[in-house]
């Protein structure tokens, strides 16, 4: 047992000693590890140390170089202040002298205004006793002498004012005739519309007349229906095998006329069916003024207008102005204003696109109270159209007055197309009423004895009195006349005024 204790003893001893040798050791190596560090640290102060001086060393050098390039700028700058000094008070010594000269010379106008002031009181005093004594030779007052003097005036400025005028309008027709002639015979002759007349009624042929009865139906009912469902009167009489379709809107007499086709092929006709037919031939109908629209912007080169604007186009299809085809005269407005356009180096595409749409309105004019022309050009303006169409649209029948070269474009391609042999048909109402109204302004005007409108109106011939109106006069009263019509009449082209004065001395031998 005591061995055993005692080598328990000698065991924990051993242990014992082993734990100090180690901390020992530990102790050691730390000790060691810690001054490795410590001279690390050392080092790294003492090149910390060296780059700190060596970049204080450049600053130094970088200031020192821009404080030398700052005071060789400086000096620059000072020698440039000093020669802006200098020339300053050589502009102030220039502008003492001129001030000194100027007030020289105003002193010297002063002396001559007052020269001139005392010499113009001694010429009024002289006029006056001029007056005085000129009256007194004349036998004339101041105010009779001034009334013969004006009347001989008035009658030297008609001669004037004629010469004047032959010679403005001598120079105007020489320098615009064969431009303006160049222009509308090159534009006319690459474009040549057929031209046909149309009337407010649609013939619609039957394949033998006892298919009236059956339009008519018992007691009337299915003609009732018909006009009824298609706003259009029927007027069946005595003509074979035709019955006519009479009604102001061509949309509704297109569709009247489609749906009697249907009705007469298919060969069932009462009311019921009717109303049936009528509803398709509107959709048919309304597929062809798209499609219509949608050819004529083709035809153009106007692709990707407002679905809206392709409806009103196609409508035109089915309007008619004075017996001519609305879209027609549009289309070839348009052709004609893109190609005055392309010879006058003006917009093409705003040109043709403006002598398309100028009648847009006569779709809806109808249903819109107003001028075509004013009604057309808002509904361009709502669609978002450049401004100078919108311009040409509302101008091209002077409801507002043209101020662009596009609308004046617009007005003579309308003129040439509406006034083409063929293109329109008058009634004799108006066209009577057109004589009339040239004979009442030519005979409105002091002098005249007779007027005379011939050439289908295309000419207003003027008698005057030879003692009343002198050849100068003549000239003037012509040009008095042309003004007059141009501002209260409306007519395709031109009319032509031609002033006669005739003196007559006859006598007889015997």
């Amino acid at each position: 047992m005591a061995t055993l204790l005692v080598g328990l003893a000698v065991v924990l001893a051993l242990i014992a000693i082993g734990a100090v040798v180690y901390a020992i050791s530990v102790s050691r190596r730390r000790a060691l590890k810690g001054t490795a560090e410590l001279e690390e640290i050392r080092a790294a102060r003492r090149e910390l140390e060296a780059h700190r001086k060596a970049v204080e060393l450049e600053a130094q050098a970088e200031a020192l170089k821009l404080r030398a390039e700052l005071e060789e700028e400086l000096s620059v700058r000072r020698m440039e202040v000093t020669r802006q000094e200098q020339r300053n008070l050589q502009r102030e010594e220039q502008l003492d002298r001129q001030q000194q000269d100027l007030l020289q010379r105003s002193e010297a106008v002063t002396s001559e205004a007052r020269s001139l002031e005392a010499a113009r009181e001694e010429v009024e005093a002289l006029r006056r006793g001029a007056e005085v004594e000129l009256e007194r030779v004349a036998g004339l007052g101041r105010d009779e002498a001034r009334q013969e003097l004006l009347a001989t005036l008035d009658h030297e400025l008609i001669a004037e004012k004629a010469e004047r005028i032959r010679h403005a309008i001598s120079e105007a027709k020489a320098e615009a005739d064969e431009r303006a002639r160049e222009v509308l015979v090159t534009s006319i002759q690459r474009h040549a519309a057929d031209q046909t007349g149309e009337s407010s009624v649609s013939v619609v042929p039957l394949p033998n007349d006892e298919v009236k009865g059956r339009i008519i139906g018992r007691e009337g009912r299915n003609i009732r229906a018909l006009e009824a469902a298609l706003g259009v009167d029927l007027i069946i009489d005595d003509t074979p095998e035709t019955v006519v379709l009479s009604g102001f809107d061509p949309v509704r007499r297109e569709v009247a006329r489609v749906t009697l086709t249907k009705l007469l092929s298919d060969g069932r006709i009462h009311p019921t069916r009717i109303e049936e037919v009528a509803a398709k031939s509107r959709e048919e109908v309304a597929a062809r003024i798209a499609e219509e629209g949608e050819r004529a912007l083709f035809e153009l080169g106007l692709q990707g207008m407002h679905p809206e604007l392709v409806k009103l186009v196609g409508t035109l299809r089915f309007r008619y102005s004075y017996g001519q085809n609305v879209l027609a005269h549009c289309k070839e407005v348009g052709f004609l204003s893109g190609m005055i356009a392309a010879e006058i180096g003006a917009d093409e595409h705003l040109a043709k696109e403006a002598g398309l749409l100028h009648d847009i309105g006569k779709a809806v004019d109808h249903e819109v109270e107003g001028s075509h022309a004013v009604i057309g050009g808002e509904i361009l303006r709502r669609l978002g159209r450049h401004r100078d169409v919108v311009d040409a649209v509302q101008c091209h029948h002077y409801d507002v007055e043209p101020s662009t070269v596009l609308a004046f474009i617009i007005l003579s391609a309308d003129a040439i197309s509406a006034s083409r042999p063929g293109a329109r048909r008058e009634t004799l109402a108006s066209y009577i009423k057109r004589l009339e109204k040239l004979e009442e302004i030519a005979n409105g005007f002091d002098g005249v004895e007779r007027s005379f409108a011939i050439q289908a109106g295309r000419e207003v011939r003027i008698l005057v009195r030879p003692e009343r109106i002198t050849d100068d006069a003549a000239v003037v009263l012509a040009r008095e006349v042309a003004r007059r019509i141009e501002s209260e009449m409306s007519y395709p082209g031109t009319i032509k005024v031609t002033v006669v004065r005739e003196t007559r001395s006859v006598d007889y031998a015997k």
